[in-house]
C-alpha cells in the first residue's frame, strides 16, 4: 500500500512514518509539511491512501481532502489529529478514518488492518467489466446486468468513489473510472471536461462562469451539472462554431 503522509509536525511525521513501516507492507512513498504540498504531490502521482493533519499553513486538511479526492476520488483519507471537533467534517468527506493524537500503535493497527480488507474488496469489484458490443455498453449492476447505448448517456459524474453514468432516465453507479469509461466511449460523442465528468457534446445547453478557472455546464435532459476546466472550454471552441 502507497501512502503519503501530511503533517507539518516534522517529529509527528516521523513517529508516524515509524510506525506504519512497522506494518509491512506499507511503503510511505512521500511526506508533505503542509495540505497545499499534499494536493501538488497528487498531482503528480497516485497513492493508496493519505495521513492528513487537519491543522496546517497554507491549505488545512479538510480542504486538502477535498481537492485530493477529486483527483482521485479512491484515495483512502485518514485523518491523524488533536482535535475532536472536525470529525464531523471529515466523514462528510468518507473519510476512511479519523484518529486523535497521540493514537496507539494498536489502533493504527486496527486502520490498517481494515484499509487492506477495504482495498481487497475494491480488487475484486474491479472485476466487474463494461464492454462494448457495437458500440453498447453491457454494465454489471447490482441486480443483474444492463445494455445501454452510448447516446442515452447525457453525462457521467464521479460521486462516492464510484462512476455514475446519468441517462434520461436512470442513473447507474459503477466501479469504474472515469478514465476507463473515456476510452470506451465515442471520442466524437463525448468530452472530459474536468476530472470528474464526462458529457455528450450535443446536450451541452449552456455554460455558466463558477470561479477564475472552471464553468458549470448546463446539460439537455437532466437536472444535474458538470464542470468544465478553461483549458477544456478552449477545445470546446474548436468543436462548435463561435460567433
Amino acid at each position: 500500500m502507497k501512502v503519503l503522509i501530511a503533517d507539518d509536525d516534522k517529529s509527528m511525521r516521523f513517529v508516524l512514518r515509524k510506525a506504519l513501516e512497522k506494518q509491512g507492507d506499507i511503503e510511505v512513498a512521500c511526506e508533505v509539511d503542509s495540505g497545499s504540498k499534499a494536493v501538488l504531490a497528487f498531482e503528480n502521482e497516485k497513492f493508496d491512501a493519505v495521513f492528513l493533519d487537519v491543522d496546517m499553513p497554507e491549505l488545512d486538511g479538510i480542504e486538502a481532502a477535498k481537492m485530493i479526492l477529486d483527483i482521485q476520488p479512491k484515495c483512502l483519507i485518514v485523518f491523524i489529529t488533536a482535535y475532536e471537533k472536525y470529525m464531523q467534517d471529515a466523514f462528510e468527506l468518507y473519510a476512511f478514518d479519523y484518529m486523535v493524537k497521540p493514537f496507539k500503535l494498536e489502533r493504527l493497527t486496527q486502520t490498517i488492518h481494515r484499509m487492506r480488507h477495504f482495498i481487497s474488496e475494491m480488487d475484486e469489484v474491479k472485476q466487474e467489466k463494461v464492454e462494448a458490443i457495437n458500440n453498447d455498453l453491457l454494465l454489471k449492476v447490482q441486480d443483474g446486468m444492463v445494455v445501454i447505448r452510448p447516446e442515452e448517456i447525457l453525462m457521467i459524474e464521479r460521486e462516492n468513489r464510484c462512476s455514475v453514468i446519468i441517462t434520461a432516465k436512470e442513473h447507474y453507479s459503477i466501479n469504474k473510472s472515469l478514465s476507463d469509461l473515456e476510452s470506451i466511449l465515442p471520442q466524437d460523442a463525448f468530452l472530459r471536461t474536468h476530472k470528474s465528468y464526462i458529457v455528450r457534446l450535443d446536450k451541452i445547453e449552456k455554460l455558466n462562469v463558477y470561479g477564475r478557472w472552471t464553468y458549470v455546464v448546463k446539460l439537455k435532459g437532466t437536472k444535474k451539472d458538470a464542470l468544465l476546466t478553461k483549458e477544456k472550454a478552449k477545445i470546446l471552441e474548436t468543436i462548435f462554431n463561435p460567433l
